[in-house]
């Protein structure tokens, strides 16, 4: 099978509100409020390059526990990494599909399936103003030893609209996701999960694992080298796997800075990136590459 593409993240948030003011102070373009059948809701951002970012709240907290006792892996997980980790941060990220079904007996053949498939559909606003309904089936991944952190497989089966028009365009000049940075203790015990969902093999460093797909980077390190190469720590309380960083791909590193600075956001450059601290509405440490 071919290398995957990333598709999107998950973060969770508190409010999207507060999320949304906080990613239009990044530069970003938010796309309006989606509402899932089993009560979660999310505020995406969408890039050039097909990915996009779903920060992701509970609107209905009771009715998405009542879909998580029923099964739903999407809510479950959601609820569990509130529970463990706080509510906002970066739970899982999802790669493209043409066949979810076949990815699941895929995950479940090689014991890392974290539960039954879900199908459903949301509505959703196109740029030009169109209501209508997206369709998808989700097939999940997860390592027992990781409950803080999870994957999953995406077929769109009614895709968003192909012309995203403004809402792929964003001030800060990112056009993409450039790498998706994860933490352990000991990287290599994530090997497995993340070969089998992003079919490749990772390349074994010093410090971790690096997987090249084709439209991104996933890394994995230690918590020694994060706090080298992006002068953060890792976020604490985690067990296994974490989401720790996100690095967007800009097309030009000093408009995103004149962004920031005219929005009041702090950030330092360091090694070429900029980096902006986690903040409410931003879970996780965000980069900005060239």
């Amino acid at each position: 099978m071919s290398i995957r593409k990333i598709d999107h993240l998950v973060l969770p948030v508190s409010d999207l509100a507060r999320t949304r003011s906080r990613l239009a102070d990044l530069g970003f373009t938010v796309a309006p409020d989606g509402h899932h059948p089993f009560g979660t809701a999310n505020a995406c951002v969408f890039f050039e390059d097909g990915t996009y970012l779903e920060p992701l709240a509970l609107a209905d907290r009771r009715k998405a526990g009542a879909a998580a006792k029923r099964g739903n892996v999407f809510t479950d997980r959601d609820l569990i990494y509130r529970g463990r980790r706080g509510r906002e941060g970066f739970s899982a990220f999802v790669v493209a599909s043409d066949d979810a079904a076949a990815d699941h007996a895929r995950f479940s053949a090689a014991g890392i399936s974290a539960g039954q498939p879900l199908e459903f559909g949301r509505m959703m606003v196109s740029p030009g103003g169109d209501t209508l309904e997206a369709r998808f089936q989700l097939a999940f991944a997860a390592a027992e030893a990781s409950p803080d952190f999870f994957a999953f497989a995406v077929q769109r089966l009614v895709s968003f609209p192909q012309d995203m028009g403004a809402l792929r365009s964003h001030a800060n000049a990112v056009v993409g996701i450039k790498e998706i940075v994860l933490s352990a203790e000991d990287p290599l015990q994530s090997a497995q999960l993340l070969t089998h969902v992003l079919q490749v093999q990772g390349e074994e460093g010093e410090t971790g694992l690096a997987f090249p797909v084709e439209n991104s980077r996933v890394r994995v390190l230690d918590p020694e080298q994060l706090a080298h190469d992006f002068g953060a720590p890792v976020r604490g309380g985690a067990t296994g796997l974490s989401g720790q960083v996100v690095v967007f791909r800009t097309t030009d590193l000093a408009v995103t800075e004149i962004i920031l600075a005219a929005n009041d956001v702090a950030f330092i450059r360091r090694d070429g990136r900029v980096l902006v601290s986690p903040a409410p509405g931003q879970g996780v440490l965000f980069g900005f590459e060239e």
